[in-house]
């Protein structure tokens, strides 16, 4: 196994500003670097303002350094849309309220129950994980690139007939269906793709220019990383995200993404994003047992003796990533893997374990996790 390294400089890359490399926390992160069991992977954790950035894996050192690849986010790419929707919300372009298939089709939407896109973004609109009728030509695919052919159009005229499979708004089942349709009424909203509207209102205003929306053109400035099946030694393809980009699309490098958590929290003053970065925080949904499991706009929530974490999760073909952050302990972490999820896998656990460490603790004793 390739030792994890240490990454210089940590603190050059966007964001929060700050001394860098505490070694007890560099010690933590090394441990679930390797715990992790991927052929890459990189944690970025910042505490008190301090960065810390620590990668390695199961395979050789790539030529390019691993924290300096892009990673794809798969899920992950769901707070990035949500923000955006906030953004749209705040400044009287959409309303939370207003039927999504209103966007994508004149007359549609006017049935007693619509889609709003307030329930595509929480997962309460009743629609399925997938279209039906992605399945057929996504199974031959589905260990590479299963929504590669499933195009804008797709996805959009799947949605106009789609029929809930209960009243939007009564119950919550996720959803990659239903966010990748949020996109699309998005863009329908303004006149612009989802893409652009990402770039503009959301990348630019947070300096993520390490963050892309498709698989990195040969010699690009900052490549793609290699994802891998679940043996942890074939490579799989760069994701093809076809019409599901506001679900799945983002890839972006370490520093990109621990920039992304980092603004979450603690929201620039004077940035165009400043409001809706603190409004993302608040809960609009509760369910399960004792109602634990809270949802803001954009992320998931869970209560622990040290306040509120805020995360999200997300997987490709080949690679995964995590990202959250505490405001109770001023502390945001991104990780990612180059390897598929499989049985038992440590990744998500472990960088749960380092968002829920308590101060005072070494970095991943996971002493609160549970909450």
């Amino acid at each position: 196994m390739t030792a994890p390294g240490r990454v210089s400089p940590p603190c050059a890359a966007s964001g929060t500003p700050g001394p860098c490399d505490d070694r007890e926390t560099a010690a933590a992160l090394d441990e679930a670097v390797r715990a992790m069991e991927a052929p890459d992977a990189v944690v970025a954790f910042t505490r008190d303002g301090r960065r810390t950035v620590r990668a390695g894996g199961t395979a050789p050192a790539p030529r390019v350094p691993r924290e300096l690849l892009r990673y794809e986010t798969g899920s992950a790419t769901k707070p990035y849309t949500g923000l955006l929707l906030a953004r749209l919300l705040r400044e009287g372009v959409v309303e939370p309220g207003d039927p999504a298939a209103a966007f994508l089709a004149r007359g549609a939407g006017r049935g007693p129950h619509p889609i709003t896109l307030t329930h595509l973004i929480t997962h309460t609109s009743g629609l399925p994980p997938l279209p039906a009728d992605l399945y057929p030509g996504a199974l031959r695919q589905w260990r590479s690139n299963p929504y590669e052919h499933y195009t804008d159009a797709r996805v959009a005229a799947a949605f106009l007939r789609a029929r809930p499979h209960h009243r939007p708004g009564s119950r919550w089942r996720y959803s990659n269906f239903g966010v990748a349709a949020l996109g699309h009424a998005l863009a329908a909203a303004t006149a612009t793709p989802w893409a652009d509207l990402l770039a503009g209102l959301v990348l630019a205003p947070l300096g993520l220019t390490g963050t892309a929306l498709a698989p990195a053109p040969p010699g690009a400035r900052s490549p793609d990383a290699t994802g891998h099946r679940a043996d942890g030694t074939t490579p799989t393809p760069p994701l093809l995200i076809g019409g599901f980009q506001a679900a799945g699309a983002v890839r972006a490098t370490p520093y990109d993404l621990l920039a992304f958590v980092e603004a979450h929290l603690r929201p620039p003053a004077g940035s165009p994003l400043e409001a809706d970065l603190w409004a993302v925080r608040q809960p609009v949904l509760r369910r399960g047992h004792g109602h634990r499991h809270v949802h803001t706009l954009t992320w998931f929530r869970h209560e622990t003796a040290h306040g509120p974490v805020y995360f999200h999760a997300g997987a490709t073909s080949g690679q995964q990533a995590f990202l959250g952050f505490a405001p109770g302990t001023d502390t945001a972490l991104a990780a990612v893997s180059t390897r598929r999820f499989r049985l038992r896998d440590a990744f998500v656990a472990t960088a749960y374990a380092l968002l829920c460490t308590p101060p005072g603790a070494r970095p991943g004793t996971a002493e609160d996790a549970a909450g």
